[in-house]
């Protein structure tokens, strides 16, 4: 079981009981740690009774199973400088605190599901049509009618103000989102206001009122050198590429780079350090 999942159930479901056999109780999200910046995905890794003997082992630390498989982890316990964050965090929070975060995880989730669900199709809903404390928006049918794809509404939050959410996970050509339990309704309004914008935008292609390789989507995100040129080529407006919604105009946060190749950028790296001769002791 994914440990991230534990946002819903902290307080109200244990893992052992569903019948996990192996568990990461990621720290991110759910425990107060910051998901970005690549994790730390640190966290405690709960095995049952039958796999017990075979949890890793450590050469200058006693630890592992009896048939452990060896050596996983330089630090087997994580890091000194996340785990206290995490150990303060639950102790203020307490039994009740806890169980009522994962509550409004939950509970924003489902807000947003059911406000999207009309303009967006929904993924993988439980037998009441409810999510747990996250959603995947399915892009896979926009694309085919109109060629947006999840990138493209992806770049186009950045025009908003939002970075986009997890995207092509757990599902290509989708968007999960995961508001937790810390984002206010009136950031959760905020992002649905966005994300109904964009549906319009991409109806507008639908309909044939935008051009569908010359719009928004396809050229976001905007920067202000881009609006401010003397050549706008587009088919569409400068007011429409930077203030799609009212609210913008109070509190616009600009972006610095215009689109990029994501894929061009993967599969070329590109170092910027220093050349080895650069670290050779002078004389």
């Amino acid at each position: 079981m994914d440990g991230a999942n534990m946002n819903a159930q902290v307080g109200l479901c244990r893992p052992g009981t569903i019948g996990a056999d192996v568990c990461h109780l990621n720290l991110h999200k759910t425990f107060c740690i910051p998901h970005g910046g690549g994790g730390p995905g640190v966290g405690p890794i709960g095995l049952s009774e039958e796999l017990a003997p075979f949890a890793p082992s450590h050469p200058l630390i006693e630890c592992g199973g009896e048939q452990s498989a060896g050596v996983f982890a330089a630090a087997p316990f994580g890091s000194a400088s996340i785990l206290p964050i995490s150990w303060m965090y639950i102790g203020m929070m307490g039994p009740h605190g806890s169980r009522h975060a994962t509550e409004v995880a939950i509970l924003n989730a489902n807000y947003m599901a059911e406000k999207l669900k009309k303009d967006y199709k929904v993924l993988y809903r439980g037998k009441q049509g409810r999510c747990a404390h996250e959603f995947i928006l399915d892009i896979r049918p926009l694309k085919a009618s109109t060629g947006i794809s999840e990138t493209d509404i992806a770049k186009r939050l950045i025009d908003y103000g939002f970075h986009a959410p997890t995207m092509s996970w757990p599902v290509s050509g989708t968007l999960m989102v995961e508001p937790t339990e810390s984002e206010s309704k009136v950031e959760l309004d905020r992002f649905i206001d966005a994300l109904l914008s964009i549906r319009q935008e991409i109806r507008e292609i639908e309909t044939g009122a935008m051009d569908a390789s010359d719009n928004a989507l396809k050229n976001a995100p905007h920067t202000v050198a881009s609006l401010i040129d003397e050549k706008w080529e587009h088919n569409y407006s400068r007011q429409q590429a930077a203030y799609p919604v009212q609210s913008l105009r109070g509190n616009k946060m600009w972006p610095t780079v215009g689109r990029l190749d994501d894929v061009h950028g993967d599969r070329n790296l590109v170092c910027t350090c220093e050349p080895m001769e650069a670290y050779l002791q002078k004389n």
